[in-house]
């Protein structure tokens, strides 16, 4: 027992000094490849030239969050597979939008901010729903943030959005409040969140941040997987041989041997059959709240899909700071909770506070980190953990206009519709 430790010690060292020549240029490879892809992911973001976007909506426009839905889906043409040279020669990323909803000292301000060259498509998305809006350019607001905040004057708390089970599992959407109700009877999700907004101190600012980026169809094949999986499918698992190759042969070898027998007997059907008979006797047997929850995942996935980060951040005079105002907005993201299906939690690894150890040290750090990825409105593609896909219904169930029955005195909106030239005016 006592030369267990010391014997362990050597075959690592054995390991390191006698095969050097074939870890260290594997190391030196990936530590390589890291600072290359940092590099011109950098260089490609500063030549980005974004467009802060400013949108007030007639008063009397009356429209459910449909007409937010067909704007995200307008939106969605601009996704597009990156070719290796685009990713690691160019360093290009996915397109991506922040959609704000900014409060500040009790005004709401409603901000979309785009890359410049899609400007003229996300205008034209929202006057095509919103004829009336009015769209202009303005400043960034996060340059009015205190210097050094937290500082001894001024406090700020944020985080990141999570949702509790996986992409394939919606969260509850829009018509769930609005189905077969009249339009005065109907509750909207949004109310809450811009009545708390108009209701901020002087000194308080609450911001909200969405960030979308359109994705393919890849990730309902996970979904797909998940329906399996309830229907009782067989998920295909690999053989636990230990090498890939061997694996790989053995699938080129079952893929000839079945291309021989089909060719002299013809392609059978039987165990396709024999499979689809088991699942339709599996889901005659679902149980009311299994069938809800495969129904819910097929029309998720029936939708357009796009990758999401949510962000907030609460920051205030130390005078009026007050965390506890933070539960206004996770009680709004709660009520799209459900126990069967998903819903929204805090992640863990960047809310300020969360780790007991050495808290006090830490948490100053962690708020910095959490502003630094919010002004520079910083889209995690990497780290999939860090984000979610949303398809175009749950997108407009957490961010749409409220409609006009909802009292809210400080929501940006044109009091007088716009009207068209007299018919009086002379033409050629």
């Amino acid at each position: 027992m006592t030369g267990g430790l010391p014997d362990i010690f050597n075959i690592y060292k054995v390991i390191l000094l006698g095969y050097w020549w074939i870890w260290l240029p594997v190391a030196l490879f990936f530590i390589l490849r890291m600072m290359w892809l940092d590099y011109i992911r950098s260089e490609y973001l500063k030549s980005i030239e974004w467009t802060l976007l400013e949108i007030s909506f007639p008063r009397e426009a009356i429209k459910s969050p449909k007409a937010m839905e067909q704007i995200f889906s307008g939106l969605h043409v601009t996704e597009r597979k990156l070719k290796f040279k685009d990713k690691y020669i160019k360093g290009e990323l996915p397109t991506w939008f922040s959609i704000e909803i900014v409060g500040d000292g009790g005004r709401i301000r409603i901000l979309l901010r785009t890359p410049e060259k899609y400007r003229n498509l996300v205008e034209s998305q929202i006057y095509a729903q919103y004829p009336d809006a009015e769209i202009s350019e303005t400043q960034d607001y996060v340059n009015d943030l205190p210097f050094g905040i937290p500082n001894k004057d001024y406090d700020i708390w944020g985080t990141e959005l999570i949702l509790t089970q996986p992409d394939a599992y919606p969260i509850r959407t829009y018509p769930f409040f609005f189905q077969e109700k009249e339009i005065e009877e109907r509750t909207d999700p949004m109310a809450g969140l811009f009545e708390f907004l108009s209701s901020l101190n002087f000194q308080e600012h609450l911001w909200l941040q969405i960030l979308i980026s359109p994705v393919d169809d890849e990730w309902k094949k996970e979904a797909e997987k998940v329906v399996g999986k309830i229907l009782g499918k067989e998920v295909k698992s690999s053989k636990k041989s230990g090498s890939l190759i061997i694996k790989e042969v053995s699938g080129w070898l079952d893929a000839f041997l079945k291309g021989v027998t089909d060719f002299f007997t013809g392609p059978s059907t039987k165990a396709e059959t024999k499979e689809e008979k088991k699942v339709e006797n599996l889901a005659a047997y679902l149980s009311p709240g299994q069938k809800e929850v495969v129904s819910a995942i097929e029309a998720n996935i029936a939708k357009l899909g796009f990758r999401t980060m949510i962000r907030e951040m609460y920051w205030a005079h130390k005078d009026v700071f007050s965390k506890d105002k933070t539960a206004a907005v996770g009680g709004f993201f709660k009520q799209f909770n459900t126990q069967n299906l998903n819903g929204f939690k805090p992640n863990k690894l960047v809310t300020p506070g969360r780790s007991k150890i050495f808290k006090k040290r830490r948490e100053p750090g962690q708020k910095r980190y959490i502003l630094r990825l919010y002004k520079n409105r910083q889209f995690i593609f990497h780290r999939p953990r860090r984000g979610f896909v949303f398809n175009t219904e749950e997108l407009a169930t957490v961010f749409h206009i409220p409609l006009k029955y909802v009292k809210v005195e400080r929501i940006p909106r044109i009091e007088a519709k716009k009207g068209g030239p007299p018919t009086s005016l002379p033409t050629i």
